[in-house]
């Protein structure tokens, strides 16, 4: 028979998996795609979307993963959850950074970026009707991840009345009962918040209460200003019998091209994560993990120059924004600006920013809708860029 034949044409597709439905379009590719529509038109955008670094990754990283690319030794297998070299290295850099000492047989595992590792994890803790607690607006893997591995996703609102810090009291007994992670993100994606030392600690305790694994990401540990250095959660008593943490290279050392970060903590979890891995992966490739073990050992040589210029563009847009009507926070960590619009739709805000200025910006109901009212500018362009974004917005008038 011929393969285009009539009988082949009519063949029913048996359709895609029932967990598919579960999924919305992600929010950044989604992004991606008008962003593209208005470069069709010929319009020349500005786009404040994706937290994707726009600085190179310091030369002696770039170095070491080249030297690396030619070691034969790095063409075969990696190991699978990280080589032991890495695996030091990370450990070495959780005790210079946090005084925290940690076991790189048993509390580490190497990722292939953190968003793998966040998005693996609910497939070795949840069964089909457990319910993860995952902060919302939030980074959207947390809850999607958790719904493709037949869990429910139970949101927590984070809302400025709160200082974007969650109710964990105001839980209810039902969901407690059913919960087998809590998701916490501090500094906050996508609204730049920070969690006090006391909050942590109620966290860590909440778990325990609770026998929950708390889940820590840090990916922006290491953005900071004003002086402010963020906490370890692994740092407080008891927080390693309950909690793991995602530490990420993206954003700390520009390497979101990468794809390498690790997870540390509770042994057990840990564990998990790797058997799973390995049964999904076949780990980081071995270039990297050496070009991630040269980044963690130049820390933090290189970070006083990265944090002023992100603090130099903060105070740009922050002053910016201001003039033009606006009314943005300074934000003490990561590289976001979680701004409040006028009339509180985000979403129609976004689109007349496109229309009549070029500029594009995060909905803040893309992450949840407690983050309905305020859209996400990222920090990643150059001042000239930055500049010129604030006076189109501003010339555009649409504040109002």
């Amino acid at each position: 028979m011929k393969p285009n034949s009539k009988s082949d044409e009519s063949r029913p597709l048996k359709g895609l998996a029932d967990r598919m439905q579960k999924l919305a379009p992600y929010l950044f590719a989604e992004l991606d795609r008008k962003k593209a529509e208005a470069q069709a038109r010929g319009v020349d955008v500005i786009s404040f979307t994706i937290g994707d670094p726009d600085l190179p990754t310091p030369a002696e990283i770039v170095e070491a993963g080249q030297a690396a690319l030619a070691d034969p030794q790095n063409h075969r297998y990696p190991a699978y959850a990280g080589s032991p070299a890495f695996k030091q290295a990370a450990a070495s850099w959780m005790q210079r950074r946090f005084d925290v000492d940690l076991d790189p047989d048993r509390e580490i595992v190497a990722l292939i970026g953190t968003k793998e590792g966040i998005g693996h994890l609910p497939f070795a803790l949840v069964n089909p009707g457990d319910v993860v607690l995952c902060p919302e607006p939030g980074y959207p893997v947390y809850a999607g991840a958790t719904r493709l591995a037949g869990g429910e996703a139970h949101p927590l609102p984070l809302t400025a009345e709160r200082s974007f810090l969650p109710d964990l009291e105001g839980i209810p007994k039902d969901i407690r009962k059913r919960a087998k992670a809590l998701w916490i993100n501090y500094p906050n994606n996508p609204t730049g918040a920070v969690a006090p030392e006391e909050f942590l600690k109620k966290a860590v305790a909440f778990a325990k209460e609770h026998d929950l694994v708390l889940c820590a990401d840090c990916a922006y540990s290491e953005i900071g200003f004003d002086g402010y250095q963020p906490p370890s959660v692994l740092e407080l008593p008891g927080a390693r019998d309950v909690a793991v943490e995602f530490h990420s290279l993206s954003k700390t050392y520009n390497m979101t091209g990468w794809r390498v970060g690790f997870i540390a903590g509770q042994p057990d979890i840990v564990g998990a994560l790797g058997t799973l891995k390995s049964n999904l992966d076949t780990g980081v490739f071995g270039a990297v993990q050496a070009a991630g073990i040269a980044a963690m050992r130049l820390w933090p040589k290189h970070l006083p120059d990265l944090n002023r210029i992100y603090q130099r563009r903060r105070d740009l847009l922050v002053a910016g924004l201001k003039q033009a009507g606006y009314s943005p926070p300074t934000p003490r960590a990561t590289f976001y600006i979680w701004m409040p619009v006028p009339g509180g739709d985000d979403q129609a805000f976004a689109t007349r920013l496109i229309e009549t200025a070029g500029v594009i910006v995060t909905p803040g109901s893309g992450f949840g809708p407690s983050g309905k009212g305020y859209v996400r500018l990222c920090l990643t362009m150059d001042e000239d860029r930055l500049q010129e974004a604030v006076t189109r917005i501003e010339k555009a008038g649409v504040s109002g």
